[in-house]
């Protein structure tokens, strides 16, 4: 989202609407829904009153490493109430003690459905666990998974520190089997500290006092936590990378314990069809040739299965996993650099996705609410999603993997204004949490690019976005890098000339860049077309337009006519996408295709997927 230079035209914006009577002070108040605890939504989604202590997202939460099956997963599901108590840092983990609070996992601690409803820095999580007995027979180890904690983690199990974690958006896992008690109820407590924006990390959108373009936080356990058997060696992450020839993939494994000894076996299915497999050792790549081969794109986004066999020791690790066959690259076409999926140029037509709720904050309610956003999105008629500054779980991830939409993966940012106060440490610290990110995604089909600063946010020099995208570069050659979205604005206003995409923001727009002798070019953000809908609107917000429409048919006309301007213009000048600020409202921002609680889609459909699809057919064009 646009930084100062934004802010400045979003202030006359909002004179200008309020002269012409478009934008009025107060907005009719939402409708109360009571949560799981009692407390009131302050804004309820259509999922908010199916949230309670007993489905806690009950889906299996890590579908590219499902284990025996995705089908048939064996797992035990921590999500649900746990002991919770908000401390000063100070205090020494709760080893044998009740604590007086409760609280929801996995939603944040300041979200309605976490039952807390406030912020802490400093917090504790505690649980007893019943672990069946088959978890521990035949020499199996049990695993501890968390899908994220913000910010820092550490755990421990029956008094023992068993995993510290450092990062609000990857996960971690840790062997308890050492620490388990022979009977009984085992302890887990989890300590968190959580600063937000009170030190120079990766936070994205939050604030400890959000405003404007910026929201409230998230902070503790946000996803899924798990327990799981499995062999004393097991796989830890399968990934598979097309060949750039489109015929075979490249399979790659991270293990849990000794790997030297361990041999894998994949085995790749299409349709249930057995159509490529491969053999050798768990700590080199595998070359898994595909008969066949049928590739994946947005209008067919089919997916390979696969089984995987892990042989150590005597035992035998068994697991599924998926992936599409495609490519992305920048290539001429016409004499001019393009964006080409699957050796095809293509249009990358997206919406921008924060990935916000009213009622879970950073945790979506459901998981067919996880869903929607992704669903409507490609019912819209976009094919691409930028998401903003934020990762999200693995079954997000899923999902666009199997609708069929390209993703642009931010980086979560640091703290705006920390540019020039940013210490060795720091950006030692973002690079590495830029590698976690990298490593824990890089399996997914829908990401297409990766963008490591927005607008400056965070970046501490013009070269810095040039370092960061050779840094992913390496890590991933497989994808595009969009070294900073937004060259032309805001805290660090400056082109890179790296990466493989130059991308500028306009509000409304859109932009029109051109491509140059090494980059595709593309619009990173653009629209922001402003409507409140009473009583679809967070409570006590200002509303923050960038451009207010009066009505519906205001917005539907402005959404066209701003949208053909990249038929009538950004396409014949070689642009490769847009992105369309945005698919909902988010809490003081209006701008969104969809009200912030996803009850009224406040455009017509299809108008908005007619131009849509126009814009991409023209973008297909050699």
């Amino acid at each position: 989202m646009i930084g100062s230079i934004g802010m400045r035209r979003m202030g006359a914006s909002l004179g200008l609407a309020m002269a012409m009577g478009f934008v009025v002070p107060a907005m009719a108040a939402p409708d109360q829904v009571a949560t799981w605890s009692g407390k009131m939504a302050p804004l309820a989604t259509p999922w908010t009153a199916e949230v309670s202590p007993r489905n806690a997202l009950p889906d299996y939460p890590r579908p590219q490493l499902a284990r025996p099956s995705l089908a048939h997963p064996q797992w035990l599901n921590l999500n649900g109430l746990w002991q919770y108590a908000a401390t000063d840092g100070k205090a020494a983990p709760p080893f044998g003690k009740t604590l007086a609070g409760k609280v929801l996992v996995p939603y944040p601690i300041e979200s309605v459905l976490s039952g807390v409803q406030k912020h802490a820095d400093f917090m504790f999580y505690r649980r007893l666990v019943t672990i069946p007995a088959g978890f521990t027979a035949h020499g199996q180890h049990v695993r501890l998974n968390f899908g994220a904690v913000d910010r820092e983690a550490t755990v421990y199990v029956n008094g023992k520190q068993v995993a510290h974690h450092v990062g609000g958006y990857t996960s971690f896992s840790a062997d308890i089997t050492p620490e388990l008690r022979a009977h009984g109820p085992q302890e887990i407590v989890v300590a968190v500290h959580a600063p937000v924006d009170g030190a120079n990390v990766m936070i994205g959108k939050q604030r400890l006092k959000p405003s404007g373009i910026f929201y409230t936080a998230a902070s503790g356990i946000w996803q899924t936590a798990w327990l799981e058997p499995v062999p004393a060696t097991s796989l830890a992450q399968l990934t598979f990378t097309p060949a750039r020839s489109l015929d075979a993939f490249t399979v790659t494994a991270r293990v849990h314990g000794d790997e030297h000894a361990a041999m894998l076996h994949v085995t790749a299915y299409a349709d249930g069809k057995a159509v490529g497999e491969a053999s050798g050792p768990a700590n080199q790549p595998l070359h898994l040739a595909i008969a066949h081969p049928h590739l994946w794109s947005p209008h067919d986004p089919f997916l390979y299965t696969f089984k995987a066999a892990l042989d150590a020791g005597g035992q035998s690790d068994h697991a599924t996993s998926y992936a599409g066959l495609r490519s992305i690259a920048i290539a001429k076409v016409g004499g001019r650099n393009r964006i080409v999926l699957n050796g095809k140029p293509t249009f990358l037509l997206a919406t921008l996705d924060q990935g916000y709720w009213p009622d879970g904050i950073y945790t979506a309610p459901t998981d067919a609410a996880l869903k929607f956003d992704i669903q409507k999105t490609r019912d819209l008629g976009f094919n691409t999603i930028r998401k903003h500054i934020k990762v999200e779980p693995a079954r997000w991830y899923y999902w666009a993997d199997r609708i069929g939409l390209m993703v642009w993966q931010d980086m979560p940012a640091l703290p705006t204004g920390s540019n020039d106060k940013l210490s060795a440490a720091d950006k030692a610290n973002f690079r590495a949490q830029v590698t976690a990110i990298v490593d824990q995604l890089k399996g997914e089909t829908s990401i297409i690019g990766w963008i490591p600063f927005n607008e400056g946010w965070g970046q501490w020099s013009i070269p810095a976005a040039a370092e960061l995208a050779a840094q992913i570069k390496q890590l991933d050659p497989s994808r595009l890098v969009d070294a900073r979205s937004g060259a032309n604005c805001c805290d660090m206003k400056g082109d890179p000339h790296a990466g493989d995409v130059y991308d500028v923001h306009d509000y409304q727009g859109p932009g029109l860049p051109s491509p140059d002798a090494q980059r595709a070019a593309i619009d990173g953000e653009h629209g922001g077309l402003t409507l409140g809908i009473p009583g679809h609107v967070w409570p006590n917000t200002p509303i923050n337009p960038y451009g207010a429409v009066k009505d519906r048919a205001a917005l539907n006309a402005g959404y066209v006519a701003n949208t053909k301007v990249l038929l009538d213009k950004g396409v014949p000048k070689g642009m490769s996408g847009s992105v369309y600020t945005q698919i909902t409202d988010v809490e003081g921002e209006h701008n969104g295709l969809y009200t912030y609680d996803r009850k009224v889609e406040k455009v017509d459909e299809a108008k908005v997927r007619a131009i849509n699809q126009a814009v991409i057919r023209a973008g297909a064009q050699p």
